[in-house]
């Protein structure tokens, strides 16, 4: 049972880590968010509409947060940079409804760090509520006005 515990702790805390790409010495946020672009892309492939691309990417929300919250307890430090889960499972939150072409995964790319990092209001507020769920809600509220913005630039520039 211990080694069964010890296999599931593992597979969370690759999962977490974004299967090592947290423990970039820069910018690891910002290279862990690069797993989301090959998940998009081939998510998008099979998922026809915006209710079953929303329904996938409320479910990676949902999953990020205990996985964050393990990985929180882990490393013993609130919100530790090798922790990029919530990078990279909360990025098709950004893509919703948009097609995922390579000019507009690019846009969305840039959008969701800017915001992640900016942090606007409330994100920067959320940041405080401890656990899992900290972690990756100020990333959900980022990623509601990467939506946004995205779908600006798609319908006003790129469509």
């Amino acid at each position: 049972m211990a080694a069964l515990l010890r296999l599931i702790k593992g597979v969370v805390l690759a999962l977490a880590t974004g299967f090592g790409t947290g423990f970039s010495p820069f910018a690891s946020g910002t290279v862990g968010s690069l797993l989301a672009i090959p998940l998009v892309w081939g998510v998008w492939q099979i998922l026809a509409g915006w209710p079953w691309q929303l329904f996938f990417a409320c479910i990676l929300a949902i999953t990020a947060i205990p996985i964050c919250g393990v990985a929180e307890k882990h490393f013993q430090t609130k919100d530790d940079g090798r922790i990029v889960a919530d990078e990279y499972l909360i990025f098709p939150l950004c893509m919703v409804g948009l097609p995922a072409e390579p000019i507009m995964l690019v846009v969305a790319f840039i959008t969701a760090r800017v915001f992640d990092i900016w942090k606007p209001q409330p994100a920067n507020r959320l940041q405080s509520v401890k656990g899992g769920t900290g972690i990756v809600l100020d990333d959900v509220i980022a990623a509601m006005y990467s939506l946004a913005a995205n779908h600006l630039v798609y319908y006003f520039l790129l469509k």
